[in-house]
C-alpha cells in the first residue's frame, strides 16, 4: 500500500472545476455545486488544520467519502440525512438543505482543542464549567456538547454556549432536536467503534433544514470530523501519561504544533513523509472501522471524476 501512496503523491485532487452550475462554493475540503434542490459535493484530497488549508493527502477524499457513505446508509433509518447517491468514489449527490449556523460537537474525553484551552485556564465558554483537576485524555462521565460557530475560510470557529445559540441563531426546538440527534448518532458511532476495536473520542455534526425537516448534512464519523483512538491501548497509555494511538487528523495537528504552528501566521509546508504517514493512518482507520480492505483508486482523480459524472448524466 505504501508504494501506491507514494505513486499517488503527484496525482492528488487539490482543485476541480466542473461545468455543473454557476452556483458553487469551495470549502476547506469540498467543492459544492448547487443544482436545483440538490448539491454535487466533490471531496478533494485537501487537508486542513487550525482553519488553514495545508496541502493534499493521497486517497484522503476517497476515504472520507466512502466512510461518510457507510455512516449515512447505516443511520438513515434512525436519523434523516442528506445523502442521495455517490456516483464516484469522491462525490456525493445530496439534498440541498439550509445549513444551521453552528456545529454540534460531542466529546467523551478531554483532549485536543478542549484540553489545550483547559490547560490554559479557559473554562465556561460553552455555558458550563468543567471540573477542576482533569487530566489529559480523561473520560467524562457522559458525553458533553460543546458547540461552535461556523466560520468562513481563514477565520476561526468560535466556542459558543447553548444559551447564545437559542437566543439569536437557532430556534430552541430545532436546536434541541439537533442535540438529540447528535447524542443518538454519537452513541451509535461509539457502539460500532467499540465493536471494531476503536474508541470514538469526539466528533462534530452539521445540520440543515430540508422541506421543513431537520437532517444531518456534510459528513458523519470520518477521520476529518472525528477523533478515533485504538481501544486496547487506551488504559495503559492513559495511566502512563502517554499520547494515545490516533487514527485521525489529530496526527497532523500534532505535527504542526511540534513545529510551532497553532493557527497563527503561515503554516509549514507539508513534507512527503507526513503526507504518506497521514494517508497510512487514514487507511488503517478505514480498514479497522469498516472491517474490510481499502481498494485505492489510483491515477488521475480529476479525469476519473469527470468520466463518472458524465456517465451519470451530471455533466455533459
Amino acid at each position: 500500500m505504501k508504494e501506491n501512496i507514494t505513486k499517488q503523491l503527484d496525482n492528488t485532487l487539490e482543485k476541480l472545476n466542473l461545468n455543473i452550475s454557476d452556483d458553487f462554493y469551495s470549502g476547506k475540503v469540498r467543492e459544492n455545486y448547487y443544482k436545483g434542490d440538490q448539491i454535487v459535493m466533490v471531496t478533494s484530497d485537501r487537508v486542513s488544520a487550525f482553519d488553514h488549508i495545508l496541502g493534499t493527502i493521497p486517497f484522503k477524499g476517497q476515504i472520507l467519502n466512502e466512510i461518510a457513505c457507510f455512516w449515512f446508509e447505516k443511520t438513515k433509518d434512525i436519523i434523516p440525512n442528506h445523502f442521495i447517491s455517490s456516483p464516484d468514489e469522491q462525490v456525493l449527490v445530496t439534498k440541498k438543505a439550509k445549513t444551521l449556523p453552528v456545529e454540534v460537537i460531542v466529546r467523551q474525553y478531554i483532549t485536543g482543542s478542549l484540553w489545550r484551552e483547559y490547560k490554559e485556564g479557559i473554562n465556561g465558554q460553552y455555558g458550563f464549567m468543567l471540573p477542576d483537576n482533569l487530566v489529559e485524555n480523561q473520560k467524562f462521565d457522559k458525553p458533553l456538547l460543546t458547540p461552535s460557530t461556523k466560520a468562513e475560510y481563514g477565520l476561526h470557529d468560535e466556542p459558543i454556549s447553548r444559551e447564545k445559540i437559542v437566543d439569536s441563531l437557532v430556534d430552541e426546538d430545532v436546536y434541541s432536536k439537533a442535540e438529540e440527534y447528535a447524542l443518538k448518532l454519537f452513541d451509535i458511532g461509539q457502539q460500532w467503534a467499540n465493536k471494531m476495536g476503536l474508541i470514538l473520542v469526539d466528533t462534530k455534526y452539521e445540520f440543515g433544514i430540508y422541506e421543513g425537516e431537520l437532517i444531518v448534512i456534510d459528513e458523519i464519523h470520518t477521520p476529518d470530523s472525528s477523533r478515533y483512538w485504538v481501544a486496547n491501548e487506551y488504559e495503559n497509555r492513559f495511566k502512563n501519561n502517554q499520547p494515545q494511538k490516533m487514527l485521525d487528523k489529530e496526527n497532523i495537528r500534532s505535527w504542526l504544533i511540534e513545529r510551532g504552528f497553532k493557527g497563527e501566521g503561515t503554516p509549514p509546508k507539508l513534507s512527503d513523509d507526513i503526507r504518506v504517514l497521514l494517508a497510512e493512518k487514514y487507511i488503517e482507520l478505514y480498514k479497522t472501522l469498516l472491517g474490510k480492505e481499502f481498494v485505492p483508486s489510483v491515477g488521475d482523480v480529476s479525469s476519473r471524476i469527470k468520466s463518472n459524472l458524465t456517465k451519470n448524466g451530471i455533466i455533459d
